[in-house]
């Protein structure tokens, strides 16, 4: 059980947020978003910032899933974890890989599974998530295989995601 109960599943008010999310969900929504509108205000920012990183990046969706799929774990965010790593295999990535991802740590150094630009996002994205600081080494490692935008964008991709872990973990958001 949720620490806060989730509104109804039909809610319809306020319509214009609520319209909004059920059109980036294909109709339905999620726990999260049955959290997250107790405050209407804040789903409307959290829609809004979640729909660009989600489908406005130029970042690839595997390098983008992957991050997702880190933080979720690192965090222990197994809502975020369960509804990501189907969209990391969408995007590219492998069951093996998937697989390596639940012990982030190791599969930053697997050359086997991840190329060299994949394992210096791990790198970045396991910084940022379990010590907030990211070493020069690392981000220099980013650098050489993403260019600024798209560094950026990951970066912000991995901040993004560890909002919505510590979201979720706090208020035992559970899956549907």
């Amino acid at each position: 059980m949720p620490r806060v109960p989730y509104v109804a599943s039909d809610l319809t008010e306020p319509r214009a947020i609520v319209e909004a999310v059920r059109a980036r969900r294909g109709g339905s929504l999620l726990n999260l978003d049955r959290m997250l509108l107790h405050s209407p205000e804040m789903a409307a920012g959290w829609n809004a910032h979640l729909g660009a990183i989600r489908t406005q990046l130029q970042l690839s969706a595997k390098l983008r899933e992957l991050a997702m799929c880190v933080v979720a774990v690192l965090n222990r965010a197994d809502y975020e974890f369960h509804h990501h790593a189907p969209e990391f295999l969408k995007a590219g990535g492998t069951p093996g890989q998937l697989e390596a991802l639940r012990d982030p740590q190791r599969a930053q150094v697997n050359d086997a599974l991840f190329d060299a630009t994949e394992r210096a996002a791990l790198a970045v994205a396991i910084e940022m998530t379990l010590a907030v600081t990211v070493s020069d080494a690392s981000f220099e490692a980013l650098a050489r295989a993403l260019p600024a935008r798209e560094r950026v964008e990951f970066v912000g991709t991995v901040a993004t995601y560890n909002m919505v872990s510590r979201f979720l973990v706090a208020l035992e958001v559970g899956p549907e």
